[in-house]
């Protein structure tokens, strides 16, 4: 009985680390099609300081533009799926300390975020999605800050995502992503490659989640939620700085590096569950 017992469990840890993959690779593609509009913007080509609904509106006329999004949406929730799971069975060992409440923490939002971004792959194939800009954002600003103590919410939030884009830096500068890889399935060359690819994606990254974490706490400053800005709104205000079109480029590119380093997790990543 104890060995038939622990096929199901087998099976359960092996469908949930195909799900993490496959969720890495759904992250992987909105974050270059979002890097992708944003550089075409920079160049002067066309394109868009898009956000992560933005990006992923733009699938919708496309050829097979509903097969994809429901793909990309179901990759989306197994993502969520994992991210909660690294929370709450705290797969990456980071403790119940500060640093690792405040990880788990991160997680936590992460995952809540990306089920909602599948949730607005499945109001796009239903013709019923609303506005995906920075609007939005501010409109969900402004109802946490209606409720009671929704503004020391926003602000912790906005805590949050500085606390995200400092470990993101981090996580460049010490290169601690390399603890997740399996190093024997790469050679030299890959490893040099994927690190140089690593280190640019998680650096952007780092830099737009600070703009955003310091307007949400502008925002909850002044109670003023038309002060917080999604990820679109950061390129905005990125392209509106001098040298703007460099800077864009800059952070653009390292946002499509970061979807190449999404795609790299789901090849290299150790997703194991225990």
């Amino acid at each position: 009985m104890a060995a038939t017992d622990t096929h199901p469990k087998r099976r359960l840890k092996r469908g949930l680390a195909l799900a993490a993959r496959a969720g890495y690779v759904a992250k992987g593609v909105v974050y270059l099609l979002v890097g992708g509009l944003a550089a075409l913007a920079a160049a002067g080509l066309g394109g868009s300081h898009a956000g992560t609904k933005a990006a992923i509106n733009q699938l919708v006329h496309q050829p097979f533009g509903d097969t994809m999004l429901g793909l990309l949406g179901a990759g989306l929730f197994a993502y969520a799926l994992w991210r909660l799971l690294q929370a709450l069975l705290d797969t990456e060992e980071v403790g119940r300390g500060l640093k690792g409440l405040v990880t788990r923490l991160g997680f936590t939002i992460s995952s809540l975020i990306h089920a909602s971004l599948g949730v607005y792959c499945i109001d796009l194939l239903r013709n019923a999605a609303m506005s995906s800009g920075e609007a939005e954002t501010q409109d969900r600003t402004a109802l946490l800050m209606s409720h009671r103590g929704g503004v020391i919410l926003v602000l912790a939030v906005g805590l949050v995502f500085l606390g995200i884009g400092l470990r993101q830096l981090w996580r460049a500068f010490a290169r601690t992503y390399l603890g997740n890889w399996h190093h024997r399935q790469m050679s030299t060359g890959q490893r040099r490659l994927f690190e140089g690819i690593t280190r640019w994606g998680l650096s952007a990254r780092g830099v737009v989640f600070l703009i955003i974490g310091l307007f949400l706490c502008i925002a909850a400053w002044r109670t003023d939620p038309s002060q917080a800005q999604g990820l679109g709104g950061a390129l905005t205000v990125l392209a509106a700085q001098p040298f703007g079109p460099w800077l864009l480029g800059a952070v653009a590119l390292g946002l499509f590096g970061y979807g190449l380093y999404c795609l790299i997790n789901a090849g290299f990543r150790d997703t194991s569950v225990d």
